[in-house]
């Protein structure tokens, strides 16, 4: 392979190649596991308190005593191609036949709506829009992460998904940027690629846009080689959108906000670890702290790669529990190159261009090293922490889906409470956890069809949740997607969630149904 993989899942694969290698070296064998509950500690106590998100650094912290519930929860007996997770957490499984969204136009992955500040969900002018990260469908599925643009889509607002073409409905607008534009903000122009990587919407009145974004610099020999780490930052566009009896189109997004770069401090910079996480902005405002603007976004704690980093904060295992671990014993496992976190910044104006970080909200450190795309939702008087994470980013004696976790606590800054019987699985793709992860280019034989079949969640109101479909089927007989999922519904009620089965058919909506429940008025 001339130009190593980059970008979400392939980048999944090049930063965890300990966690990869242990698990393909079991591949063709179960694992044995005693009766769930005898060989597993018992999960962090966690209190969901609150804290100032300003004043205080409070952190807190999804750990190895909490994330070993996931396999806690997995049937040692489920026989080769069959799910070994609680259904109650696991997306219904997703046909192979499905239909394309762009009608093959472009390849189609990460996607959010426009949203106001308390997320809730436009169409303007009788339209529903959404932004995609989209790339040329000549390029092979694998290759697109170097040379992801943003995209956006606009179908008719108000018509139920069952009366919609089966794909959704949409009609590809184009590319937000001109050539060039998202390049702006780089001093060293000698880039090979420049890209553009997830974000978020936000309408305000006169019909104004901020696209909230990463922009991506990578700066690589011919032979792929990095002659220097790659720049990610995350940016800001303002543009304006525009509606017609024909559709969408968009004025603007000449401009280019660079707001936050990783500062080593808090969050892991590329002279700390050539591979660092540093993206997907998700803003919104607190009623708490009314006239605050906030923002999420995922990052690693700012730590030397493989520095022997692992506190007993992070393992989190209670006085005396028979199956703890030691920090020596989880260093010795390499658990310290998994180092995820998930960071907070307040705006400083209300052009929302300029941003100062703070102490980050989660983290992971020696669980995962990626908490992609994390937003906070809220719910009856509780603030929801949701995120994404790969199988294979997981530390080494963690094991869980691909899908999205998720956290609740009485705040923006809380002491966080993975959902679900401590675990924080909300929706796991269908999975064997007794069996090796493979790869979505290369499933493992004995894994379920359905391991891959959805990555990149958002989750929107209702508890309605959308993805992107990677790859369907088993190692004889699979098909990439590049193209949006059937939206399914979660039931959500304090720490517990639930998969609604009784939604669309057998739990699965719509393809590409991305509902807006808000129409825009000036």
């Amino acid at each position: 392979m001339k130009t190593p993989l980059v970008g979400r899942a392939a980048t999944a694969v090049a930063l965890s190649l300990a966690t990869a290698a242990s698990l393909l070296a079991g591949a063709g064998t179960t694992t044995s596991a005693s009766a769930a509950g005898t060989d597993f500690p018992q999960p962090t106590v966690h209190t969901q308190k609150a804290y100032d998100p300003e004043k205080s650094d409070f952190t807190a912290r999804w750990t190895r005593a909490d994330a070993r519930q996931l396999k806690a929860m997995s049937d040692p007996g489920a026989p080769s191609r069959t799910n070994s997770m609680p259904s109650a957490y696991t997306m219904p499984e997703v046909p192979q036949d499905f239909p394309d969204m762009s009608n093959d136009k472009v390849w189609v992955w990460d996607s959010w709506p426009l949203t106001d500040e308390k997320a809730n969900q436009y169409s303007v002018g009788g339209w529903e829009v959404i932004f995609s990260l989209v790339a040329d469908r000549n390029l092979g599925f694998d290759d697109r992460h170097v040379y992801a643009k943003i995209g956006y889509f606009f179908r008719k607002a108000g018509v139920p998904a069952a009366e919609r073409p089966r794909n959704g409905g949409w009609t590809y607008g184009g590319l937000v940027f001109d050539d060039g534009v998202s390049g702006q903000i780089f001093d060293d122009k000698s880039f090979s690629h420049q890209t553009q990587w997830s974000g978020s919407a936000r309408i305000f009145k006169g019909g104004e846009i901020k696209l909230f974004f990463t922009d991506v610099a990578f700066y690589r020999n011919k032979d792929g080689s990095d002659r220097k780490p790659y720049d990610p930052r995350i940016a800001m566009s303002p543009g304006k959108i525009h509606t017609n009896k024909n559709g969408v189109f968009f004025t603007g997004f000449s401009k280019v906000h660079d707001m936050l770069q990783a500062d080593g401090k808090w969050y892991q910079n590329g002279e700390q670890n050539p591979y660092f996480n540093f993206r997907d902005p998700f803003t919104f405002e607190d009623p708490a702290h009314p006239g605050k603007t906030y923002m999420v976004f995922e990052g690693n704690s700012a730590v030397t790669r493989g520095a022997k980093a692992c506190t007993e904060a992070d393992l989190g295992y209670r006085p005396g529990d028979p199956q703890a671990e030691t920090v020596d014993e989880v260093h010795e496992k390499g658990a310290m190159y998994q180092m995820a976190n998930i960071g907070l910044a307040v705006a400083d104006n209300k052009e929302l261009t300029k941003w100062h970080f703070l102490p980050p909200i989660h983290s992971s450190n020696c669980v995962t090293d990626q908490t992609e795309r994390p937003q906070i939702y809220m719910k009856d008087g509780k603030y929801y922490l949701f995120t994404i994470s790969h199988r294979s980013t997981f530390a080494s004696g963690i094991d869980g889906p691909e899908g999205v976790y998720g956290f609740v606590g009485d705040g923006i800054r809380s002491d966080y409470q993975p959902m679900n019987q401590g675990s924080g699985l909300v929706l796991g793709n269908p999975t064997n956890l007794n069996f090796a992860t493979g790869f979505p280019f290369d499933p493992d034989y004995n894994q379920h069809p359905g391991q891959f079949q959805a990555y990149s969640h958002y989750v929107m109101p209702g508890g309605l949740v959308q993805s992107f479909i990677d790859t369907i089927g088993t190692k004889d007989d699979f098909r990439r997607g590049g193209t949006l999922a059937p939206t399914v519904k979660l039931d959500i009620d304090g720490s517990s969630s639930s998969v609604d089965y009784s939604y669309g058919d057998g739990g699965l909506g719509g393809f590409a149904d991305i509902p807006s429940d808000t129409e825009f008025k000036n």
